[in-house]
Parts: C-alpha cells; sequence; structure tokens
C-alpha cells in the first residue's frame, strides 16, 4: 500500500478543534488506511504553530513515537534533490517542508498527498506527476 504525504496545514487542522479544516481533516484521515508519512520539517513547522494550543505540540510528537505520522525521510541523503527543488520553484516560493515532501514524492513513488497549501497544485513529483490531494 501506497503510503500518504502529511503536510504541516493538515496536522494543524487534526490538532486545532478551532482550525476551520479540522472537521474535514479528521474525517478523511479517519477513512485512510494506508500509512501517513511526512519529514522532520513538517513535524517542526507544526509543532511551532501549534504552540500557543495546550498539549498540540506535545500531540505531534507522540503521534511520530507511536508511529501514526512516520517520518522515513532523511535530508543527509536527500538534500542536493530538495536544493534543486528549491531552486526550481524559487518563484513560488517553495519553503524547505514542501522541498522534502515532493522530495518524498520521488522517493515513496506516492502523489497523494494531505495538504491544505494550494502550492501543492504546481509542485510536480517525478518532474511531471500532479499530486492527488486527499483533501480536495
Amino acid at each position: 500500500m501506497k503510503p500518504v504525504l502529511l503536510d504541516t496545514g493538515c496536522i494543524v487542522a487534526l490538532l486545532d478543534r478551532s482550525e476551520r479544516h479540522h472537521e474535514h481533516c479528521v474525517e478523511v484521515v479517519t477513512e485512510l488506511s494506508a500509512p501517513l508519512v511526512t519529514c522532520e520539517a513538517v513535524i517542526a513547522e507544526s509543532c511551532y504553530l501549534l504552540r500557543s494550543v495546550e498539549r498540540a505540540a506535545a500531540a505531534v510528537l507522540d503521534n511520530v513515537d507511536a508511529g501514526v505520522f512516520r517520518v522515513p525521510f532523511r535530508l543527509d541523503a536527500s538534500g542536493a534533490a530538495v536544493k534543486r527543488l528549491l531552486q526550481r520553484y524559487r518563484n513560488v516560493p517553495m519553503d524547505l517542508a514542501d522541498g522534502c515532501l515532493v522530495q518524498m514524492a520521488d522517493e515513496l513513488e506516492t502523489g497523494e498527498i494531505l495538504t491544505l497549501d494550494s502550492d501543492f497544485e504546481v509542485y510536480r513529483w517525478r518532474r511531471s506527476r500532479k499530486f492527488r490531494n486527499l483533501l480536495s
């Protein structure tokens, strides 16, 4: 079973009940049976954005610990490829977390993603393949 990429916005919406996309994200994630994969840059962004929500940052890390959010990506092994992506999409602009997710799509051979970021309509994995946002 191919994994589904997990972006920051979805994690924030899952753990912040006041976020307007909370219910939709919970509904979609609950229906998935595929593994949820992400990168440390997304985990860091999520913890930062959730810092004012009591226990939310800890919940992010608890989900990593429990294997709910899997983190198979290694920037030290893929840094050059991510750097090329950041350069290629500099006009969007692409941030580090998005670059890692696009590279993960290439490495894991999946374009399925949970994101609230419209930039993934522009980004392509394997240079030409469109992402399929499961939250759309």
